[in-house]
Formats: structure tokens, sequence, C-alpha cells
């Protein structure tokens, strides 16, 4: 098939896919077009299951078309964009939306009542997180960078608090703030940046709590990234995992079908911020890593 992108999704993951060292998954070879997810429409098609016209979601890398083999599985996926704009699907009904599902779900396991909390907070994965943790009866707070933020994240995205780590120097002043949006503590939190931000979360954390570990975007630059309080994984019993979404298929019809009633009631309404055109792509790149992006971070390139 060949198929026409219409928007391409920019993901923290990608520089670490940059990085020529020992990793979940193959460094980016050099002189190939950059990997990355894609939607778009099929222009032209040799496989019955796919029409001209079909609206579809893969992986078609930073380009303005790609070819693409039917026969592979998972390779691309037909999407129905009557009730979820197609570029949702690479954001919160995509694979970020699926990342917090499995984060929540399948490590965070959380209990009506409990409090959770989630770095990154305002971003494709920490939106939808927060949606399906207050589906779940939590308490959800959220660590999100600047007042503008911290604001959508109570006001739209159903924050029950939002605290601004730039305002804090340290993980000493960030766990204060922590204290009092936190009262009873922290049950579950979602990582997606590590350094200070983690050091902070873990002097908060209640005993037998739970860590889904899925970015450490703090270190993208590749140093290492200590941890201040080590010691408090065994004295408070914690659980830290370490996961990789595109590991776990079997839950992705589960969690999208979820997703999708979420953003087609109105419960989730996650953010984006479009660069135009794929020209665009390197320097909004750079900015999601200094999270400059609002939202979910696409190139629209039509």
């Amino acid at each position: 098939m060949l198929v026409r992108h219409h928007f391409l999704s920019l993901d923290p993951y990608m520089r670490g896919r940059m990085n020529d060292t020992k990793s979940y998954t193959a460094a980016q070879p050099l002189g190939e077009v950059m990997g990355g997810g894609t939607v778009g429409e099929v222009v032209e098609s040799r496989s019955p299951r796919f029409q001209p016209g079909d609206k579809v979601v893969g992986m078609g890398g930073w380009q303005q078309y790609s070819v693409v083999n039917a026969e592979q599985p998972g390779a691309l996926r037909k999407v129905d964009t009557t009730h979820v704009p197609l570029s949702h699907y690479l954001g919160a009904v995509g694979m970020p939306g699926v990342t917090a599902w499995y984060g929540l779900v399948k490590i965070i396991e959380p209990q009506a009542g409990q409090t959770v909390t989630v770095s990154a907070a305002t971003g494709a994965v920490g939106s939808a997180f927060a949606a399906l943790a207050k589906a779940r009866g939590c308490r959800v707070v959220g660590i999100a960078g600047g007042p503008e933020k911290c604001k959508y994240g109570v006001d739209e995205l159903g924050f029950d608090a939002c605290i601004d780590y730039k305002l804090h120097e340290n993980a000493a002043s960030l766990s204060k703030a922590l204290k009092e949006a936190c009262p009873q503590g922290i049950d579950g939190h979602f990582e997606n940046v590590g350094g200070m931000v983690l050091d902070a979360v873990l002097t908060r954390m209640n005993a037998f709590g739970r860590i889904a570990l899925c970015g450490m975007i703090a270190g993208y630059d590749g140093q290492p990234m200590p941890m201040a309080y080590p010691a408090l994984i065994l004295t408070n019993r914690l659980k830290i995992q370490g996961f990789i979404v595109s590991e776990h298929m079997e839950v992705w019809p589960e969690a999208l079908k979820e997703l999708g009633t979420l953003v087609a009631t109105g419960k989730l309404r996650p953010r984006e911020t479009v660069a135009q055109g794929l020209e665009a792509a390197p320097e909004a790149f750079l900015g999601l890593l200094k999270g400059k992006n609002f939202g979910k971070q696409l190139v629209k390139l039509i």
C-alpha cells in the first residue's frame, strides 16, 4: 500500500534511539529515514483489506509517504475518525494513551481512594493517565512545568492538584509541595522524567507503593542520573518496574477501547502542539525535549 501521512508523532523515546548504546531496541541507523508514528490515508492498495481513502495509523517515519506491506503483522491499523480526530490516534488513543493505561492498570494497580502522581503531567501520556486514574476513583496529582500547564491540568484534565516543578530548586523543596498536595502520601507514581522529580516522589511514597517507570527524559543528554534516596525502595518495600509498551500488544485493544470512549465522551480532552511541515520537525523535537510543547507534539504534513 502507498500511504500519505497527515501527521507525524514526535516522542521522547526518539532521543534514546539516537544514542549508539545498548538499549531495548536497536539504535536509529544513520542515513536512513528516522522512525516515528504516523497517521494518514491509503492512496493506493494491492491488499483486499485496505481501500484507498482508509484512515490508518502506523510507523511511517519522518517522511510524507510510505510503502507498507499489508501482510506484515501490526504494520498498519485502520482507524475510525467518526468520533475521534485522526491526530488523536498518535496521542490519547494511540501509543502514549496505551502507555498510560499499561503503567496505571498493570503496574500501579490502583484502588479507589488511593493517591497517584504522574510527572510530565500535561503531556500526551500524563493527560491520558489523569483521565484513566480519575475513572478509577483515585486522587490524581500532576507534576508539570509552568503555571499555564498546571492550570490546564487542574481545569481541563481533572487533576486534583498540579505542582509546578520549576518553582523548586531541589528535591527537598519539591517534596514539601508533594506533601501538601498528597496529605495521605503517594500509593502509585508514573515516572516520565527522573532526576530531581523521582527523588522527591520517593520521599513521599507509602509502604508497598508502586512506580511505573516509563521515561527518564531529564537524562536525555546521556549523563548519569544518580538517585538520592535509593534506601527508600527497601524501607518502603516499593515496586519499581520499567516497561516498554510495544512489548505488551495483547493489552492494546482493551486500552484503546477505553481511551477512545473517554475522548468520544469528552472525559479526556487532549491538547496538541502542531508544527507545520516536515522541515519543522527537528526544531519541534528539540522543543519537546525541553518541555516547550503543550500536550502532544505533532508535525502536520499536509
